[in-house]
């Protein structure tokens, strides 16, 4: 009964108005911001930077990493897998979409983020969509919502998605107990999370480089080895991602729509473009100006999915032409790992690895993103117990069955961008004049007025 009403629910904010709205915002911050997009390859060279003497807490690149360490995930792998299975090939091609035009809602909501982040009481940077509709539109019973729907978020897709991943996929590849395996991931993730902010980017800083190397490698030898199939695989992505052939009946139940459907929400999944969550670390970045920082965001929907993403998706089809009798009767989360088994030997350890420190890294993002909602819906001394309770729903994640967290998770994201767009959208105007002033004007290296102490 429950399970029925999540997933209805979901299907009706993952409706025709939330992929209209989503992609909407995209495409109106494309063209207003003249195709910041253009601006990809600057804004790597910048994540690469430190701005010396900047207001902030962690460098930027610190931050990216903890953006990315929160984005590249199950979504990339396991999102993709499930987006195919349920939207078919076409999935990715919209999956992609998301992330190419998304780039400009991520620069968007990260200016926005920094321009009003506040400094607390105890000298930590604190930003994100709640800060940013309290202070940029005055609207503190929206910025609370936003805040409420995002501490649940993390429970489901920062959490019991990201804990499940890796004990599922390591009791297959090693055999080893869920509980055991869980044990290990909760005791990892409280001694990490309890070193706050600091101690989570330079995990993050070490560990998304080596993942996303690691993890592309071996995407790498498969597309190698599929390489006569890459061009039908591509064509068959866009096809089908066009295609207008009822499945359901009528146009909303045509194979493009429930292709665009689930492309978009596992997209947004994996690169949280709108959904307000990558913001938060943006926020507190040691960062000159909103522009800089918002820059150096973006380039994780760009690595994200652009490019993980997309090479999963290719990764999963091109296998799906060139060895189709694998596919058989399989479930929607094992498209990757059955693409992986082409790997002789090491195949299912080389995926069970980079999926748990995928996820794992995850878990380290999202817990630091509900730290930052409950300060601001409940103040600084109530952290330590979302912590312990996060800790307990990461082991409980660990041993149940998925069930309804994959529907809960895409439930929680709906909730969370509608929000966080509507303040982007509102607030277009204040990102144009900042985009002028320190971008389009050339004035980069200048420095923004301070952010103000506030009370928690």
């Amino acid at each position: 009964m429950l399970e029925n009403a999540i997933s209805w629910l979901r299907d009706f904010i993952w409706g025709v108005p939330m992929i209209v709205l989503l992609f909407g915002t995209h495409l109106f911050l494309t063209f207003r911001l003249k195709f910041i997009q253009r601006h990809t390859f600057r804004a790597v060279k910048l994540s690469t930077q430190s701005d010396d003497g900047a207001h902030g807490d962690i460098s930027q690149f610190g931050a990216l990493a903890t953006a990315l360490a929160a984005t590249i995930g199950t979504g990339n792998i396991i999102g993709v897998s499930t987006a195919i299975a349920l939207g078919g090939p076409g999935a990715v091609f919209w999956c992609w979409m998301t992330g190419v035009f998304g780039i400009s809602t991520k620069y968007a909501e990260s200016l926005l983020s920094v321009k009003y982040r506040v400094r607390l009481k105890d000298g930590s940077m604190a930003g994100g969509p709640m800060y940013t509709i309290e202070r940029g539109l005055g609207i503190k019973w929206l910025a609370v919502l936003f805040a409420v729907f995002a501490v649940l978020a993390t429970f489901g897709a920062g959490c019991t998605v990201q804990s499940h991943a890796i004990t599922d996929v390591i009791r297959t590849s090693f055999g080893v107990n869920p509980a055991i395996s869980g044990i290990v991931v909760t005791i990892l993730t409280a001694v990490v999370i309890l070193g706050g902010v600091k101690q989570i980017s330079r995990v993050c800083e070490k560990l998304v480089p080596f993942m996303a190397l690691f993890y592309i490698i071996g995407c790498a030898v498969i597309l190698f080895l599929n390489r006569a199939f890459l061009l039908p695989a591509l064509g068959t992505i866009v096809t089908s991602a066009f295609s207008l052939k009822s499945i359901t009946g009528g146009f909303l139940g045509s194979a493009m729509m429930i292709a665009c459907k689930y492309g978009v929400a596992r997209g947004l999944f994996s690169n949280e473009s709108g959904l307000g969550t990558a913001p938060i670390a943006a926020a507190s970045a040691q960062t000159k100006n909103p522009v800089r920082q918002a820059l150096v965001s973006m380039t994780g929907t760009f690595w994200d999915t652009v490019i993980v993403c997309a090479i999963t998706g290719i990764v999963i089809v091109s296998t799906q032409l060139r060895l189709p009798e694998l596919y058989v009767n399989v479930k929607d989360d094992a498209l990757t790992q059955i693409a992986f088994s082409q790997l002789p030997y090491v195949g299912s350890y080389v995926l069970a690895i980079a999926l748990s420190i995928f996820a794992f890294t995850t878990i380290l993002g999202w817990s630091y993103y509900g730290e930052r909602c409950v300060t601001y819906l409940f103040g600084a001394k109530r952290v330590m117990i979302y912590r312990i309770v996060f800790l307990v729903v990461l082991f409980y994640g660990a041993i149940a069955d998925l069930g309804i967290i994959w529907t809960f998770s895409d439930l929680m994201n709906g909730l969370m961008a509608f929000p966080n767009l509507v303040s982007i959208l509102l607030l277009s105007g204040v990102i144009v004049k900042e985009t002028k002033h320190y971008l389009w004007d050339k004035h980069l290296d200048e420095h923004a007025p301070p952010a103000p102490v506030v009370d928690e």
